[in-house]
């Protein structure tokens, strides 16, 4: 089985042709997908699907991007957060290429949203853009290895990986790694311990080779599989079998299905 940790069903592209998405997603041995939140205003529709089909699951939190948002308070968060179909606080972190005044509001934003997911026992999901240094420094800060996360859509180089590592946190790959251009992110993808892995799509963006250019779906997360597998000599089961089992290891309160 497949898993999809990181995707946007709500999305606009995606949200009018869901069941043709999570047929192709069936089809695809795509058994599970983690719709992600990024502002409370949109958080009912994200958690609306995880409540329709035991094939999604749902986080909450405030991207960085959005600066118009409602501000959220940690209180809201962990309540939220309460809900059994969500699994993590996020997506948040901090990102400094639209924002590249790097305001302070973006930084107490990520301290709300660590200190929600240690009050809550779940997980984090971290974004991350030209920002890499500031986001190590307040996980460490503020404690985050306590409860773990993964750096979505990782693309830092391996000393930054690294870091990341002695934190406890999984590194998570998208359609990025399949593309030819992509050196960095590859040599990443080769040294990390499989153990430590997530794929992803973050659709519907980044969608991988041979679909480059158009719209993502997690049935095509499969792709990353088999570009990671190729990368360290394993097979697309191997890696598969991987990386759901480290889903499972760090969104704990998600459920395996009972045929996976």
């Amino acid at each position: 089985m497949l898993i999809d940790s990181h995707c946007h069903l709500d999305f606009p592209g995606l949200a009018g042709r869901l069941p043709e998405v999570l047929g192709a997603m069936q089809d695809s041995g795509v058994g599970l997908a983690l719709c992600i939140g990024v502002n409370l205003e949109d958080f009912p529709q994200v958690l609306a699907l995880a409540e329709r089909d035991s094939r999604l699951y749902a986080t909450v939190g405030v991207h960085p991007e959005y600066s118009d948002a409602e501000e959220p308070t940690v209180e809201r968060l962990v309540e939220l957060a309460a809900h059994p179909r969500v699994v993590a606080i996020g997506e948040t972190g901090l990102d400094y290429y639209w924002q590249k005044d790097k305001p302070e509001w973006q930084r107490q934003r990520f301290r709300n949203h660590i200190a929600a997911a240690r009050r809550c026992g779940k997980p984090l999901v971290v974004h991350s853009r030209d920002s890499a240094d500031d986001v190590l420094r307040l996980l460490r800060e503020e404690g985050a290895d306590a409860v773990g996360g993964v750096m979505h859509c990782f693309t830092e180089d391996w000393e930054i990986a690294r870091v990341v590592l002695d934190l406890g946190f999984y590194l998570s790959f998208s359609g990025i790694v399949t593309f030819k251009n992509a050196a960095i992110v590859k040599d990443v993808a080769t040294r990390c311990p499989l153990d430590r892995i997530l794929i992803e799509t973050d659709s519907p963006y980044l969608a991988p080779a041979p679909f480059r250019g158009k719209a993502n779906q997690p049935a095509y997360v499969r792709y990353v599989a088999e570009e990671i597998a190729r990368l360290r000599g394993l097979t697309a089961v191997e890696v598969a079998q991987a990386t759901s089992d480290n889903f499972f290891s760090l969104f704990r309160h998600a459920q395996r299905p009972a045929t996976s």
